[in-house]
C-alpha cells in the first residue's frame, strides 16, 4: 500500500509571515516538520506542497522532496489534492500541517490506522480529551463530538457538548480536534470538487463540508495534542523548547 504524506506550506501566513523558512534553530521550520513525519512508519513517501520556489529550494537543500503547486488554492486541502492527483498509485493521502514541528510520528501512524480499520469511511482524523475549561470555551479550539461507532457527529468552535447539569465529575469536558487528516485518494480528489456547504461557511470549518454531504469521518482519540506554530509567540516558545533539547 502506498501512503503519501503531503505537507502544504506557503509563505503568505498573515499572523507569521515567512513561517516555513523561519530558522532560529539553525534549520527552517519546514525541515522540522519533514523530520517529524520521517519518524512515522506508515508513510511511504513525503512531499512538501508549496506555491513558492524558495520553499522548494529550502526543502531540496536538506534532502526533502517538494512540488510547486498553483498559488491560488483557497485551502491547504486543495493544495494537497493537487499533489495527490499526480500520484495515481497512492492509496492513502495524509495531510500534515506545515506548522507542526513537534508532531510525533506515532500520531500520524495512529491516524492512518484509524482509517484502515474503518473500510467504509473515506477519511479519518484525530481528537484528544479536553480537561481545561479555557480550551473547551475557546472558539479557536475546534471541538469534535464522537459517536459510539468512532465517527464524527459534529465539529464546532462552540463548547460542545453542552453540559446542562454542570461539568462532568469524571472524564473530559469534550474532545479537541487535531488538524491531521487521512484520506482515501479518490475521495480527496472528489472532496475538492464539492461546493462549500452552509455549515462550513458558518463555522469556517472545512470538515463540515464532508459531514453535510453525508460522508462519515472516522476519529481516533490520542492522549496528547501536538503544538502548532501560528504566531510569533508560538515560534519563540518552540525555539526555546528546541534549544533546551539541543543545547550548544
Amino acid at each position: 500500500m502506498e501512503i503519501l504524506a503531503v505537507i502544504p506550506a506557503r509563505l503568505g501566513s498573515t499572523r507569521l509571515p515567512g513561517k516555513p523558512l523561519l530558522s532560529e534553530t539553525g534549520r527552517p521550520l519546514i525541515q522540522h516538520v519533514v523530520e517529524q513525519v520521517r519518524t512515522a512508519l506508515r508513510p511511504t513517501r513525503i512531499v512538501v506542497a508549496t506555491d513558492d520556489h524558495r520553499i522548494v529550494e529550502a526543502v531540496e537543500a536538506f534532502g526533502g522532496e517538494a512540488m510547486l503547486t498553483r498559488a491560488d488554492h483557497p485551502s491547504g486541502t486543495d493544495r494537497v489534492a493537487e499533489v495527490a492527483a499526480r500520484f495515481e498509485n497512492a492509496d492513502i493521502i495524509v495531510n500534515v500541517q506545515g506548522d507542526e514541528p513537534e508532531l510525533p510520528g506515532g500520531i500520524i501512524d495512529r491516524a492512518v490506522e484509524v482509517l484502515l480499520r474503518d473500510p467504509d469511511a473515506p477519511m479519518a482524523t484525530l481528537a484528544t480529551p479536553i480537561q481545561d475549561a479555557s480550551i473547551f470555551e475557546n472558539p479557536g479550539c475546534v471541538k469534535a463530538v464522537i459517536g459510539q461507532n468512532g465517527r464524527a457527529l459534529y465539529f464546532s468552535r462552540s463548547p460542545i457538548p453542552f453540559h446542562r447539569d454542570g461539568p462532568p465529575v469524571s472524564g473530559p469536558l469534550g474532545y479537541l480536534h487535531l488538524g491531521l487528516y487521512v484520506y482515501r485518494r479518490e475521495f480527496l480528489l472528489k472532496l475538492t470538487t464539492l461546493a462549500p456547504s452552509p455549515l462550513e461557511g458558518t463555522e469556517k470549518l472545512e470538515q463540515l463540508r464532508v459531514l453535510e454531504a453525508g460522508y462519515p469521518i472516522a476519529i481516533g482519540v490520542v492522549d496528547e495534542p501536538s503544538v502548532g506554530v501560528d504566531t510569533p509567540e508560538d515560534y519563540r516558545r518552540f525555539v526555546e523548547r528546541w534549544q533546551r533539547r539541543h543545547p550548544l
